[in-house]
């Protein structure tokens, strides 16, 4: 939903200026739609730009799918439990 996607991507990009690493813990989320795609790619290009790494963690099935279809997984940098990267 449009208002949740804003909400991410403002509390998201306060961070970025002073943050140099960034994990989105996406447990709980266990779908995803072509508005929510759109707001992590805003915060991809955002974060690259000030410098900083975006990264996620604990993809569900539904929204790894969505990545892979959309040919973003590779972009993203996933990460597993302690943080131990996966890609």
């Amino acid at each position: 939903m449009a208002d949740t996607n804003d909400l991410l991507y403002s509390k998201v990009r306060e961070l970025l200026p002073d943050a140099k690493r960034i994990v989105l813990d996406l447990t709980d989320l266990t779908r995803m739609d072509s508005m929510g795609l759109g707001a992590l790619v805003r915060l991809y290009v955002s974060a690259r730009s000030a410098g900083c790494s975006l990264e996620l963690m604990n993809l569900g099935k539904q929204v790894r799918i969505l990545l892979g279809t959309a040919h973003l997984l590779s972009a993203f940098t996933i990460v597993g439990e302690h943080g131990i990267k996966l890609n």
